[in-house]
């Protein structure tokens, strides 16, 4: 990990740092990844003094985006390097003390950016931990070996199985409300009653009392899955891990499966943009927006599944989606003020749907191949709550089709030129064309559990059937227009006149509620787990971090540790 300017003491002023979410185990400070067998132990053993930016200590094995940005490698990497791991030990490397959760001085002197981007990282990547568990076979258990508070708790709660030691101090706790005057909002309030089953009172109680609950009560209100006695406490967490190991449909130890290493990315960087070899950003900073460029599958498609193997991450659908997982990331947190995402695709229809009928003929049977199809579903989901306004420009030479349509289709507006450009004309190029699959009919959910097209469709079953009798066929600008596949279909005179205006008209907007407009349309329908841990719980959050209550001078972020309480506005608005 590394950084190129200096920390953001100032909330309301200072810059936030250039971050790499690059990471490797050997370059670890924080966490130690031990592969036993079939079983891995992850173990949080916080180096103080290796915070990602000046000004706090990461004591008490609290953590920051720099810890985070480990953790996610590292659920990458087992899921990835090491197919025969079928379940995860998460605990700590130092006695008595599990986790203290985010760290409060970190949080206290960071800017309102960086505090929403750094607690929308931790969720997906927790929410990435839920997924190996559900869909992998790589199911993860906190092994709570001293006190989980706030943060740490919450870690624990993105885990399978929770086991407590019992030795007459370590407890679980909540303690944001009553000491922060914030919430745990890393998932915190919603896993505890819609996953855990907490009765809502409880969690009321438990979420209000700082010391936490430990023992017999964390059992008996469902906080924890069991409690271990000291003694105890090593067998049987290897017993509780061998057991969720042999329940595992993942290949064993002796199948012969073998990982493919996650080598570093190769990209260059620049001030106006960013390339790799799949993705390119362009960066337009008096407009406010970035160009995106997906390139397609060139090459044909791998003879067998074992050169799908032997090409590991060289392989083009996880080479893109490992460049586009990182160019998100690294715009969401570095390029603040590039609003508006325009994405494209380049490339030849027929190349990416070969390849997409490799994936979906062996999603089931190779455990590769269905690494990579979660994996693109989990980067889908990371734009799906990027908070940027995405438009999707659909243009002769565009690859638009099955799982590439997805990202037009994560867009909030989709806009398709209807015929030629002029300087097309002299290649003979064909016009542009869409193209539906199986893809996108739920195989790459939203966070609300649907398809992009349901929640697109919402409440129009009918039509959604209609389209899925349009798979396979090719689909050009005017017919997309009156299936309601893109927003609009200006034809070759207006096209760049209709963009231009567009995009001008997007920038003059607030930022602010362009984003909360944006959030609130992008899911619709039912109301799940991870659609209220990014909508409900993340708004309200990020409400309260900007409240005087906790951020202003006297707030409770500012006071705590100093001696002096917080000094709270008591008006309820």
């Amino acid at each position: 990990m590394t950084m190129t300017e200096g920390a953001p003491v100032d909330p309301d002023a200072a810059p936030i740092p250039k971050v790499s979410f690059d990471a490797t185990p050997e370059s670890y400070r924080h966490w130690q990844l031990e592969i036993d067998g079939d079983l891995a132990w992850l173990r949080l053993d916080v180096d103080e003094s290796a915070g990602l930016v000046p000004g706090y200590e990461l004591k008490m094995n609290s953590y920051d985006l720099g810890v985070d940005i480990e953790l996610y490698d590292a659920t990458q990497r087992l899921r990835f390097e090491h197919p025969q791991v079928r379940a995860v030990v998460v605990t700590s490397g130092k006695d008595r003390n599990f986790c203290a959760g985010a760290n409060i001085r970190m949080l206290a002197q960071s800017s309102h950016p960086w505090k929403v981007n750094f607690c929308k990282f931790t969720n997906e990547t927790r929410n990435g931990i839920e997924d190996a568990t559900e869909h992998s076979g790589q199911t993860y258990l906190a092994a709570v070996n001293g006190s989980a508070a706030g943060g740490g708790y919450e870690l624990a709660l993105a885990c399978d199985e929770i086991l407590l030691i019992d030795d007459n101090s370590s407890s679980v706790s909540l303690p944001e409300v009553p000491l922060l005057g914030v919430l745990p909002g890393t998932g915190g309030l919603t896993r505890v009653i819609d996953k855990r089953r907490v009765r809502k009172d409880r969690a009321d109680v438990f979420s209000t009392r700082s010391e936490g609950i430990r023992g017999r009560q964390a059992v008996e209100w469902k906080l924890v899955d069991e409690t271990i006695p000291k003694r105890a406490w090593d067998s049987t967490v290897r017993e509780r891990a061998a057991e969720a190991a042999a329940r595992s449909n993942r290949p064993r130890p002796d199948s012969g499966a073998r990982g493919i290493a996650l080598t570093p990315l190769q990209r260059e960087a620049t001030a106006d943009g960013i390339r790799y070899r799949h993705v390119q950003a362009r960066f337009d900073r008096a407009q406010g927006l970035v160009e995106i460029t997906i390139d397609g599958p060139s090459g044909g498609v791998p003879e067998s599944l074992s050169r799908v193997h032997e090409l590991g991450d060289t392989f083009w659908p996880l080479a893109m989606a490992r460049e586009l997982d990182d160019l998100i990331l690294r715009l969401r947190i570095n390029e603040l003020e590039l609003g508006t995402w325009v994405i494209r695709t380049r490339g030849d229809v027929g190349d990416a749907l070969a390849l997409e009928r490799l994936i979906a003929q062996h999603s089931r049977d190779d455990w590769l191949v269905g690494e990579i199809r979660h994996y693109f579903k989990r980067v889908l989901k990371r734009l799906d709550v990027t908070s940027r306004s995405l438009i999707a420009l659909i243009e002769p030479g565009s690859c638009f089709a099955g799982a590439l349509l997805e990202l037009a289709l994560a867009c909030d507006r989709q806009y398709m030129l209807d015929g030629t450009l002029d300087e097309d004309a002299g290649e003979q190029s064909d016009e542009a064309q869409i193209l539906l699959s199986e893809s996108n009919f739920g195989v790459f959910p939203m966070g609300n559990g649907l398809s992009r097209l349901a929640s697109r469709f919402y409440g129009d079953d009918d039509h959604v059937a209609k389209l899925r009798q349009e798979i396979g066929r090719r689909i050009e600008a005017r017919e997309a227009f009156e299936l309601g596949l893109v927003t609009d279909a200006p034809d070759d005179i207006d096209w760049d006149d209709e963009i231009r205006i567009m995009l001008e008209e997007r920038a003059s907007l607030s930022p602010d509620a362009l984003t909360g407009m944006e959030a609130n349309l992008r899911f619709v329908g039912p109301e799940t787990m991870e659609t209220r841990i990014f909508g409900r719980l993340t708004a309200w959050q990020n409400w309260i971090f900007t409240r005087p209550s906790a951020s202003g001078p006297e707030g409770a972020l500012r006071r705590y540790g100093t001696g002096r309480k917080a000094d709270f506005d008591r008006k309820r608005v």
